[in-house]
């Protein structure tokens, strides 16, 4: 069994940056692949990155900007970031943090990936 746990959401202004972290627990000898996910009010869930268990591929999902969103692994394999920059109103909503059960899948497809986390609330106000 994987552990998920997402933190460092939080209310802040346009324009403004944050970092979201993940960290995984558990039977994770074998490495996993892991990612983001974002559902805002009334929308479906959305894809946002995900990225191989050593950090050497990454997967964006189609609404990302270049320099806008980040995926990152910390030096421990099980720990990863989310930077968000230049936030608007419309990036609102609950993140969750994904874990597959393999180091290299990487997919936009929710039902990939079998662990999930509780998520994180990130609201911009304008």
């Amino acid at each position: 069994q994987v552990h998920v746990v997402e933190s460092g959401g939080g209310l802040v202004q346009v324009g403004a940056s944050l970092r979201l972290s993940c960290v995984i627990s558990g039977r994770t000898e074998r490495g996993h692949a892991m990612g983001w996910f974002r559902r805002a009010p009334g929308k479906e869930r959305e894809f946002v990155a995900a990225i191989a268990w050593n950090g050497a591929s990454t997967y964006y999902g189609d609404f990302v900007n270049e320099g806008q969103i980040t995926i990152s692994k910390a030096g421990a394999k099980d720990t990863v970031y989310l930077q968000m920059n230049r936030l608007t109103p419309e990036d609102s909503g609950v993140y969750y943090c994904t874990a597959d059960s393999t180091p290299w899948g990487l997919s936009a497809r929710p039902e990939h990936y079998p662990y999930w986390g509780q998520g994180t609330q990130v609201t911009v106000s304008s």
